[in-house]
């Protein structure tokens, strides 16, 4: 199993829809909001490396008001 962290920026105001809309990927495992540079924290599981990088590049990248994403 492949385990990895994406932390999210938003376009100002969307933090809530973005939220909701990655919490609906089936390869989310967690999502919490957080404060700082950053709006949400992302647990991400998939069966191997190649299908976690699919989940993030074409998954969670893909949700409107997503501003910035940094993979942990």
């Amino acid at each position: 199993m492949a385990v990895g962290f994406v932390l999210i920026r938003t376009e100002p105001g969307k933090e809530i829809s973005v939220r909701e809309e990655v919490g609906k990927l089936d390869c989310v495992s967690g999502i919490w909001i957080v404060f700082g540079s950053h709006d949400c924290f992302v647990k991400v599981e998939a069966d191997d490396d190649s299908e976690l990088t699919a989940a993030v590049v074409q998954g969670i990248r893909g949700v409107p008001g997503m501003n910035h994403t940094k993979n942990l």
